[in-house]
């Protein structure tokens, strides 16, 4: 198979790169000078050019048929122009020639139902009123939504399922509008509402439920996955028709999502979190039942009292609605999940590690054992980078932290905060930059066993009394825990707090008071030779 033109401007221009003369490339490859010049201007080859239409010996009789077309817009029903009477009538009355009967018929065909459009006749549009019965059908669909997450404006899908009896809509946002999103928003709603539908839900052809439209009729090829979330449920799944036609067939959750976004989410919401977020969305829902819908007599709470006793009741099993992933750790401690690095903890570089990767965030285990926590990242090529996971290896090398993007994500964050950056420069300030980082990263290792709060603490302490050690801001953090749980201090000595002292010396002073004598090796000299006479040969000392 013959390469692409993307792979041949690709080869050309790696030749050049390496050196290669314009006459050798053209040799190699039997393209033209114009050829290489084209593909070392861009590493695309620009599009084809598109050519004219084709002229058609139908062009000089086209406006008769559109006259004509236009003239059976009233006339009777059984005397308008079938082709055959068009194709004969221009022949007869316009003198056509040498145009065959199937290129008039592939005319009219395009042409007819455009003249009605263009008169404002299309086919009327009609909709027809339903009813549903209590606890037996309910409709699905994502909507997309902005979120100002932690001051960054951030596109959501708000997945939502609605009863169409009571009208009663459970709501939940993820990050992710994938099958992880689908399944979670499932599997919240259900448990909400306290029951299954025992009819049918209808669906969008979504890409989380049907692999492949069969045709243009109901049957669809599903995904493994929601074939057995589907049966997990007992949930009975109708397909919508593809396109803006099938938006009808669930008009219900469409116009809820869209009365939704309008009362609850504008303006854009400042959230600290999703899950923050979602729990507002729970009590906008359970408010919500206090509405009617329409004119509707009963609220929707009403109607749900109604509806809920009729619920197919929930599968005492749990489903797990994440998916696993097994990926490699790569040089820099990442693995890469959907196109997103996350970190992991550097003893498992060069390893595979299992991901169950859940909508809005994802968990790393190393075996049974659970290794990181990430919340999932919007967008592609991304990376979340926790600076703990580097920690033993920035021991080893202190001059790769001060431009790590694991400590600018840090600083971002509010994790790595000013009092830190004071503490680590008056330590490198002291020290020297090498031994100044490496206390520094000691300090971050007690974050694995103490409260943020306590150490921040401890660091301004030690940082006012110039105490740039990590056992001495050990000490003082956990003096402020102890303050902060109520306890009195460790020792009964009443604490000075100008003076801080290191751990070591605070050890030494719980010791009792050795009163054994000091070591001696008097034992030793009888060992020696009092008269020592020099060897024949030798000069006395």
């Amino acid at each position: 198979m013959p390469p692409s033109k993307v792979d041949l401007y690709a080869a050309i221009r790696r030749d050049a790169r390496a050196g290669m003369s314009g006459r050798a490339i053209e040799k190699k490859y039997r393209v033209g000078r114009r050829t290489i010049v084209k593909a070392l201007a861009s590493a695309w080859p620009e599009p084809r050019k598109q050519l004219p239409p084709r002229a058609s010996k139908l062009d000089p009789f086209k406006p008769a048929i559109d006259e004509m077309l236009k003239a059976d817009l009233d006339a009777p029903r059984k005397q308008r122009h079938t082709v055959t009477r068009i194709w004969h009538r221009l022949m007869d009355e316009h003198g056509m020639a040498d145009v065959s009967y199937p290129v008039v018929r592939a005319y009219v065909a395009e042409r007819k139902p455009q003249v009605r459009a263009e008169a404002g006749r299309g086919p009327a549009e009609v909709f027809v009123r339903q009813s549903h019965r209590p606890g037996d059908e309910a409709e699905v669909d994502f909507g997309e939504v902005v979120v100002r997450l932690a001051g960054e404006d951030v596109k959501c899908f708000l997945f939502c399922l609605r009863l169409s009896f009571s009208g009663k809509a459970v709501h939940r946002v993820s990050l992710s509008g994938g099958q992880e999103a689908f399944f979670e928003g499932h599997e919240h709603a259900l448990r909400v509402l306290g029951g299954v539908p025992t009819g049918k839900i209808r669906y969008d052809n979504l890409k989380s439920a049907v692999a492949q439209v069969i045709g243009f009729s109901r049957s669809r090829v599903e995904t493994d996955r929601w074939t057995a979330f589907r049966s997990h449920w007992g949930l009975d799944a109708f397909y919508c028709q593809p396109g803006i036609e099938g938006a009808h067939e669930k008009g219900g959750v469409e116009g809820q999502i869209g009365w939704f976004r309008r009362n609850h989410l504008v303006p854009v919401p400042d959230v600290p979190s999703l899950q923050a977020l979602n729990a507002m969305i729970d009590e906008w829902d359970a408010a919500d039942e206090a509405r009617r819908i329409g004119g509707r007599a009963r609220t929707v709470g009403e109607f749900l009292e109604l509806e809920r006793p009729l619920l197919r009741p929930l599968p005492e099993e749990p489903f797990e609605t994440g998916r696993w992933l097994t990926p490699w750790v790569d040089r820099f401690a990442q693995v890469t999940v959907r196109t997103n690095k996350y970190s992991v903890p550097v003893r498992l570089i060069g390893r595979r590690v299992r991901v169950l990767l859940h909508a809005s965030d994802l968990v790393i285990y190393d075996g049974r054992a659970e290794a990181a926590r990430h919340e999932r990242l919007p967008g592609k090529s991304g990376a979340r980078l926790d600076l703990d996971h580097y920690l033993e290896a920035l021991v080893r090398k202190p001059g790769a932290l001060p431009g790590s993007t694991a400590l600018e994500q840090a600083r971002a964050a509010g994790k790595f905060t000013p009092v830190h950056d004071a503490w680590w420069a008056a330590a490198r300030k002291t020290h020297g930059d090498a031994v100044g980082t490496r206390a520094l990263v000691e300090v971050l290792l007690l974050h694995r066993h103490m409260d943020g709060e306590h150490i921040v603490a401890g660091l301004a302490a030690a940082l006012r009394a110039g105490a740039l050690t990590a056992d001495a801001v050990a000490l003082e953090a956990r003096k402020a825990a102890d303050e902060a749980d109520g306890q009195p201090a460790a020792d009964d000595t009443p604490s000075v707090p100008s003076v801080v002292a290191s751990l070591t010396a605070r050890r030494l002073e719980k010791l009792p008071t050795d009163t054994r004598p000091l070591p001696s090796v008097a034992a030793y000299d009888q060992l020696l030779r009092r008269n020592r006479t020099p060897r024949e040969g030798t000069a006395s000392p």
